[in-house]
């Protein structure tokens, strides 16, 4: 499970760099976005892949706190 989020993580953080050479180099988006809106490509880039990084962990956290409590003897 732990190769599981660390590629998840490098998966994130890939997409949004991709975000950001996307805005620097593609000519169209140079010519026709100003500097806000290639701001808010990246932003919403970067908070996509925190969300879900964070979707991941807390839905781990779950599975193993319920396995812990259906694991207990009676």
């Amino acid at each position: 499970m732990f190769g599981y989020k660390i590629s998840l993580t490098c998966l994130c953080s890939m997409f949004f760099f991709l975000a950001l050479i996307a805005v620097q180099t593609i000519p169209w988006a140079k010519a026709n976005l100003n500097y806000t809106a290639q701001a808010l490509i990246i932003s919403a880039a970067s908070i996509a892949a925190y969300f879900i990084t964070a979707d991941k962990t807390i839905l781990e956290c779950a599975r193993r706190n319920t396995r812990t409590l259906y694991d207990k003897p009676s």
